[in-house]
């Protein structure tokens, strides 16, 4: 381990200063540095946010227009990252659950593609490619002997990139540094069946994958089952996606042999060990790691729960709190640390502001879990063998994820446990419960996945319907405090939260999210009736009900009140609808706003949960 001091003399650049290099070198070159976006992305397709293109994945697809929001086709970010794949690996010299991605981008089309070209038009491979070895060998001082690189190698389906290999080889990198990859190795992509994908270039230092430069030049077509055609097809305007991870490239720079010897890490690991000096290295790395993740998830309104992004913050934080209770150790790093991380990281993400907060949802969640850990813990020992069916046991009945037992078992009890099985008893206990639900309810099933609303059973339901009647509270309130050119934009709803987007070009201040919210609950307390009506569309739209404009409506369609009668004209609320609603405003409960931010240009989001049920004074 090395004291503070150690660190600020053997480090020739900081992370604080990569992060401003990087960021200036692209400005430098027509590009519009974006903020991070949320861990918790507009994709549905994924859980987290795993990298910086995410937030730009519509203006890939076309959807939208780069130029009118940021006003340039290339971008460059430093997003907040996570990645649940390489839990297991945490400990190791670079894998992280969370991390930061550099990132520079461009949306076609790809101009004159020439690296002396600093204007805000699109580019391509040899910009990329120019650029990368430029900030690497003459900003980060990289000697280019550390250098190798890899491209694709081609397939029956996509050529040779020769391309990438070409400009690599004009820029001077040897052809014994070029190595070529197959397919898994050097082609990126889509994210599920269908969209924008292409060749990678990659560039390691001293062995280490730094740099991955994603040409997205083809789209692939979900797959039919009569189709002997290829699925990939050019793409008319090829894109750029370059990724960088933060802490990696802080590695190679400070010349140290892991991640957690940078100085992104070395300050919390020092503390970590004075608060608990008997841990070992291996774990004093997983509790930095999970640490500053548990920070960052609760910082983007995550909670601990059973689902989705909860289950991930829950299993990370019951994992560290494990590692307490059965190493007896009294002493709680979490105030501090916290509050270590949350100055670190305040400067850059300021969500990260409110330690309290972050300290306040991970107590709770502790005080919660040590009720049943330790009888988990005691449980383990009297198993003289763990299979899938004890594991699921363990886990149904004392919370116990199989990550701890597996962690803290006898190697020789849990020999024929299988991730696998436990998973297949997991999803046959789910299949089971949904089914139960089904009977229970007339065989309709329940189960609720409208895209903007999502529930997988009975009380999931009746949590989102609350949520979605409380975002046309909000979606009115909004226009009341900030004018009749708000509207909204989508939603997202789960159990724990929801997730508004409208139009509005700028942040809120503390005092309108306050009217706002105090608005919402007013409307809840005057426990209003919630009401709707069905009319052909043309007479709907005379309501003056609120609808999306670019919506296609069939020809009849629900108009929902909030308040006296559709048609009295009174009611405080009334928007096209197809429902779940609650019937009166009081069943929804005490609706708190977590954070307001921005999505894209013109375009902000609220992210508010329900406290409490609120009761009628007579």
């Amino acid at each position: 381990m090395y004291d503070i001091i150690d660190i600020i003399e053997i480090i020739e650049m900081s992370s604080d200063e990569i992060r401003e290099k990087f960021l200036e070198f692209f400005q430098k070159r027509g590009h519009k540095v974006v903020p991070s976006s949320s861990l918790i992305p507009d994709d549905p397709s994924v859980l987290l946010t795993t990298a910086g293109m995410q937030q730009f994945k519509r203006y890939f697809t076309g959807e939208l227009d780069p130029l009118k929001d940021f006003g340039s086709q290339r971008t460059a970010s430093i997003q907040k990252s996570f990645r649940t794949t390489d839990i297991e690996k945490i400990g190791d010299e670079s894998h992280l659950t969370f991390f930061e991605m550099l990132g520079n981008f461009s949306f076609g089309p790809a101009g004159s593609d020439n690296p002396q070209d600093f204007s805000q038009s699109g580019y391509f491979k040899k910009s990329a490619i120019y650029w990368a070895y430029q900030l690497l060998t003459e900003e980060f001082k990289i000697p280019v002997s550390q250098l190798e690189v890899a491209v694709f190698a081609g397939d029956q389906e996509i050529p040779f990139d020769k391309d990438s290999y070409s400009i690599w080889r004009e820029i001077g990198i040897p052809e014994d540094k070029i190595k070529k990859g197959s397919q898994k190795d050097n082609f990126w992509g889509p994210t599920g069946d269908e969209g924008p994908c292409g060749p990678t270039t990659e560039i390691y230092i001293d062995g280490v994958e730094t740099w991955n430069l994603v040409f997205n030049e083809y789209y692939k077509k979900q797959s039919t089952v009569n189709s002997q055609q290829s699925k990939m097809h050019k793409l008319e305007n090829p894109g750029v996606d370059t990724g960088m991870g933060l802490e990696r490239l802080a590695m190679v720079t400070q010349g140290v042999k892991s991640v957690f010897e940078t100085d992104i890490f070395q300050p919390l690991i020092i503390l970590i060990n004075k608060l608990i000096p008997t841990l070992d290295n291996k774990t004093i790395q997983i509790f930095t790691d999970h640490l500053r993740a548990i920070s960052f998830l609760i910082a983007d309104s995550v909670e601990p729960s059973n689902k989705e992004a909860g289950y991930i913050l829950r299993r990370l934080l019951r994992r560290l709190i494990a590692y307490l209770i059965k190493n007896n150790i009294q002493s709680d790093p979490f105030l501090e640390a916290i509050g270590f991380i949350s100055q670190q990281f305040k400067p850059y993400y300021s969500e990260l502001s409110d330690a309290q907060k972050i300290i306040n949802i991970i107590e709770q969640e502790k005080n919660r879990f040590q009720k049943t850990i330790q009888k988990g813990l005691k449980e383990i020992q009297k198993f003289k063998e763990i299979t899938s069916k004890e594991a699921f046991y363990l886990y149904e009945t004392f919370g116990l994820p199989i990550e701890l037992i597996f962690e803290f078992a006898n190697k020789e009890v849990i020999k024929l446990l299988k991730r696998e099985d436990f998973e297949k008893e997991l999803k046959n206990h789910q299949k089971i419960s949904r089914a139960d639900v089904s009977r229970k309810f007339g065989g309709h099933g329940l189960a609720l996945d409208t895209g903007e609303l999502k529930a997988k059973s009975k009380e999931e339901i009746e949590k989102v319907t609350k949520f979605h009647t409380a975002t046309h509270l909000l979606h009115q309130a909004l226009r009341g405090i900030l004018g009749k050119e708000v509207h909204q934009m989508g939603s997202d709803i789960t159990p724990e939260r929801t997730r508004f987007d409208f139009s509005f070009n700028r942040k809120l201040t503390k005092e309108e999210l306050q009217k706002i919210e105090d608005i919402v609950n007013q409307k809840i307390k005057e426990d209003l009736p919630v009401n709707f009506i069905e009319l052909p569309l043309e007479e709907a739209e005379k309501t003056g009900a609120l609808h999306f404009f670019k919506e296609k409506y069939p020809s009849r369609v629900k108009v929902y009140s909030i308040g006296p009668s559709t048609n009295s004209g009174q009611a405080y609320s009334k928007e096209f609808c197809g429902g779940p609603h609650v019937e009166r405003t009081i069943q929804i409960g005490k609706f708190k706003i977590l954070k307001e931010e921005a999505v894209s240009s013109g375009v902000r989001r609220i992210r508010a949960i329900i406290e409490e049920t609120i009761e009628v004074k007579l």
